[in-house]
């Protein structure tokens, strides 16, 4: 025990000393910060995050397209755990240019998207359908399908939401599993 703390001690001394340099009168250091604020900086680009507009430019391409859902969100209300749930998010293309999905993946197992899979020409329709499966779930379930396109911002989130109520079919009990003829 005496061993470990000499030696963590002798550690925390060698460091404290050579960390401390006296000579350094801290002229050094602003003369660093000035040239590094001089030197220009270069933007890293970012598929996920929309740019800012710089002055006199514009936030968005005029030639992106543009998602426009009529809605993101479906209430299913309550069902019986075992029940499926399927809902058809429809959306219009508002930009100026093809809108293409790239993908469409959803929070867990038990929900399936599909989508349209053709690109989707400006003023036309497209679809993102997703099914909820409720077996094994039981109380307010919310699953969440992220949608990747061609657009700006190019993630989009559509969402189910609802109340799994248990299933009245008894499972396992104190006295082990329940069998059912």
């Amino acid at each position: 025990m005496k061993k470990n703390l000499f030696l963590v001690a002798g550690l925390a001394v060698t460091m404290f000393t050579t960390s401390c340099d006296n000579n350094n009168t801290g002229n050094d250091t602003v003369a660093e910060n000035t040239t590094a604020a001089e030197a220009p900086v270069q933007p890293i680009e970012n598929p996920n995050v929309v740019a800012t507009a710089a002055e006199g430019e514009a936030a968005t391409s005029e030639n992106t397209p543009v998602m426009t859902f009529q809605q993101t969100e479906y209430d299913f209300g309550s069902i019986k755990q075992g029940e499926t749930v399927e809902h058809t998010f429809e959306f219009t293309n508002t930009g100026s240019t093809p809108l293409v999905i790239e993908s469409a993946t959803a929070t867990c197992g038990c929900t399936a998207p599909d989508w349209t899979r053709k690109p989707v020409a400006p003023g036309e329709k497209g679809f993102v359908q997703v099914k909820f499966n409720s077996t094994g779930k039981i109380g307010q379930q919310q699953p969440t399908v992220t949608i990747r396109a061609n657009t700006e911002p190019n993630i989009v989130r559509v969402a189910l939401k609802g109340n799994v109520e248990g299933s009245s079919i008894p499972t396992a009990g104190s006295d082990g599993p329940v069998r059912r003829n």
